[in-house]
């Protein structure tokens, strides 16, 4: 039995429907809590080999499966695989961002996978993440604000400016819940610093609010 019939053995349809409820009746799901989920699938992600190339096709399989546990799986696969992405899978990664988009999985894939690609990469942020912060997509521009969240004291605060400035007039409130996310992560780091952008920029209610929560 594979992974994918695993998880359709282990349906639970009472919690499917509070957990498509809780994401706004965005997606299917089979109703396997995160808990069960991540007992089901490890022997399968154990198994696999660190330094093997990424499967891309086992990764659009699960993408295109109906329920969202299967997205779950995919980027846990992918996090596991983090060491062996490549400068072209920025492509990839978009595209994943692109489909089937909700803050549960564009927040992994760009603290993680995003944030790891642009490390090993650093050309990648004058090639794309700038163009990524005015793009049309509100997920490809909260990913550009993201993509930072988990680098402490290796954060460009140049670029983090930069990338804010293009987004703080917007009124999208997932973009201004990350201008506040990233600038209350940092705060951890370099409180200092967030606080003279703070001063010196006309923050959203919410985005400051989140900024401060540790000032």
């Amino acid at each position: 039995m594979d992974i994918i019939d695993i998880f359709k053995e282990n349906k639970n349809q009472e919690n499917a429907l509070y957990m498509k409820k809780y994401m706004n009746n965005k997606f299917e799901f089979l109703g396997i809590k995160s808990p069960k989920r991540k007992e089901l699938q490890k022997d399968f992600l154990k198994q696999i080999d660190k330094k093997s190339s990424i499967d891309k096709e086992l990764v659009r399989t699960l993408w295109n499966q109906e329920y969202r546990e299967y997205q779950y799986l995919a980027i846990d696969y992918l996090v596991k695989k983090k060491k062996q992405l490549e400068k072209e899978d920025i492509l990839f990664i978009k595209g994943l961002i692109n489909n089937k988009s909700w803050w549960d999985s564009v927040d992994i894939l760009a603290a993680h996978l995003l944030g790891e690609i642009c490390k090993m990469y650093p050309e990648l942020v004058e090639e794309y993440i700038h163009s990524w912060s005015k793009d049309e997509n509100i997920w490809i521009r909260r990913s550009a604000i993201l993509y930072q969240l988990k680098y402490k004291d290796k954060l460009d605060t140049e670029t983090l400016r930069i990338i804010i400035n293009d987004n703080i007039q917007d009124d999208d409130f997932f973009i201004k819940k990350a201008i506040g996310w990233i600038l209350r992560e940092y705060s951890k780091t370099n409180k200092n610093w967030v606080l003279k952008f703070i001063n010196e920029n006309q923050l959203s209610n919410l985005s400051m609010k989140e900024a401060i929560k540790y000032i």
